[in-house]
């Protein structure tokens, strides 16, 4: 798979893309992320970028034609036109898991990461196919939720975690939060490991994941819980389980 981030700073993601699963997914030629100064697209001496708005108000907006190039300049390098544009902006549909399986479907996405007040409209009118947001929250620039969305794709990848279920066991993979973990010592400051754990009777640990990753969400995340399929057992397990805790 092939990322190309398009943004102001590609400095910041030096360390970011040099550690842990994404450098070890690189050298293993499972992702190839290629990052595009967005200032190398400009004409002027100053490589400037932003202009004030038209009809006032405060900030700078990024002006539009150093954008569209760095596009073109991609897809002409590429010979194609049929690469996913993804606009980082405030104003996208919210990123999450389901989104993140979606786009590791694609052999090639480009991100573009905004910057200033906003960026000049027709970017987001005429180019990107897409817009995403990673939370209801302004950041400084779009580099940050670029790094978010990229480590959450790669992730995805067959091949780039240790064990192929890692993935499929992680909060939200399956709309529901994750079990609790538990690892040595068996016993800390008098607190012990579930015995269920310790049995090595597989399908009870399943089921008590199961109960577990269940129970949290309906705790922490009751939106998430009322999209989950829950059999009449469960239903059941849970209602008990929630009044017995409160």
């Amino acid at each position: 798979m092939r990322i190309d981030i398009l943004c102001l700073f590609p400095e910041m993601f030096a360390s970011a893309f040099a550690q842990s699963i994404i450098k070890r997914a690189k050298e293993r030629g499972l992702i190839d992320i290629v990052l595009h100064n967005i200032r190398d697209y400009t004409h002027d001496k100053h490589r400037t970028v932003d202009e004030y708005p038209y009809g006032g108000g405060p900030g700078m907006v990024l002006k539009p034609e150093p954008v569209f190039e760095a596009v073109e300049a991609v897809e002409q390098q590429l010979n194609t036109s049929e690469i996913p544009i993804i606009l980082l902006t405030p104003q996208g549909r919210l990123f999450n898991q389901q989104v993140a399986r979606e786009l590791v479907l694609y052999s090639h996405l480009m991100l573009i990461c905004g910057h200033y007040e906003g960026i000049d409209e027709r970017v987001r009118r005429h180019l990107a196919t897409d817009e995403i947001s990673i939370g209801d929250y302004v950041l400084s620039s779009g580099e940050l939720a670029a790094m978010v969305i990229v480590d959450a794709i790669v992730r995805l990848i067959p091949g780039v975690l240790g064990s192929a279920t890692s993935a499929s066991s992680d909060s939200h993979s399956n709309g529901l939060l994750e079990y609790p973990q538990y690892t040595r010592p068996r016993v800390y400051r008098g607190w012990s490991v579930p015995s269920v754990l310790l049995s090595g009777n597989h399908s009870e640990i399943a089921l008590w994941r199961r109960q577990q990753a269940i129970l949290r969400t309906a705790k922490r995340r009751p939106d998430l819980i009322k999209k989950v399929t829950l059999s009449d057992k469960e239903k059941e397990w849970i209602s008990e389980n929630l009044l017995n805790r409160k």
